[in-house]
């Protein structure tokens, strides 16, 4: 498992960017409290989301580490192997107690082992925060307005970097999920514009009131990561190469569906053929 341990933990650096945007909700309940220090700590759970494998998969041989993202993540699968989920928890169960399974085709048997198949899960995150000096961030954005981004961003750019509004030289600007982020090269600019707190924008044919406030950056300082069970699914392994693909599939499927092989219904089964590598996506059970 340390390889795996190792996978998740680079997938949870490139989650960085998307948690920057979690911070940003944080920064709306510091305002609602008042006042609050320029540097924190803020440690805050992550739901537990189940997760569940539908059949979808990724084939190629770019397939050597786990990728996290917000609502799947990507198991890779070596070659010669088969992922099969059941309608049924508690026939993945019984499929397990067996660790080899015996499958009869025609003149030969295939002897397979099946193991349980553990995914890495985020249950605390702790972040530093900062606010930084030399930007702000923009928000208020009316629904519908019909602007491309690099439009949204010229306009505003323009706006902010006249003096006579209160601003100066823009450094560097960004969209995010929860507004635009604008960078000066000083940092008076900043602490102007957070002073005042909202501004009348002209975007297009009509002007806006939007809020200007103080942009929080951060950075992860710890996570916590456990590997929990997969629990309708089973990793099927050493699948020798006597078979075509499609052929192989549906004798997989017949022999973990037969009851007398503690078997049940299969929802979803996948077969990475030897010498290829596969991406096993597994989605929130709701989706």
């Amino acid at each position: 498992m340390s390889v795996t341990h190792d996978a998740a933990l680079h997938a949870l650096r490139e989650e960085q960017a998307r948690l920057k945007r979690r911070l940003q909700q944080l920064q709306q309940r510091r305002r609602e409290f008042g006042d609050f220090p320029h540097h924190d700590q803020v440690p805050f759970p992550v739901p537990l989301v189940p997760l569940v494998f539908r059949g979808h998969t990724q084939q190629g041989t770019e397939g050597s580490k786990p990728l996290v993202s917000k609502l799947r993540i990507c198991y890779p699968l070596p070659g010669g192997s088969a992922l099969v989920t059941f309608d049924d928890p508690k026939v993945a169960e019984r499929v397990l107690q067996q660790k080899e399974h015996k499958i009869d085709i025609d003149e030969c048997r295939l002897r397979v082992q099946v193991q349980s198949l553990e995914l890495p899960v985020v249950t605390t995150i702790q972040v530093s925060t900062q606010i930084s000096r030399r930007s702000v961030l923009v928000s208020g954005f009316p629904a519908g307005l019909r602007l491309s981004e690099e439009e949204l961003l010229d306009k505003l750019e323009i706006f902010f970097g006249k003096s006579r509004n209160g601003g100066g030289d823009v450094e560097s600007r960004k969209l995010l999920q929860s507004g635009v982020v604008l960078s000066f090269t000083k940092d008076a600019v900043a602490q102007h514009l957070c002073q005042a707190g909202q501004f009348t924008v002209p975007l297009g044919t009509k002007s806006f009131p939007l809020r200007i406030s103080p942009f929080l950056s951060g950075e992860i300082q710890k996570a916590e990561i456990v590997f929990r069970p997969v629990p309708q699914s089973v990793l099927v392994l050493n699948i020798p190469d006597v078979l075509d693909g499609p052929e192989l599939q549906d004798i997989l499927e017949i022999h973990f569906q037969k009851p007398s092989r503690g078997g049940g219904e299969v929802e979803a089964l996948t077969v990475v053929p030897p010498g290829q590598r596969g991406l096993a996506v597994f989605t929130t059970t709701s989706g």
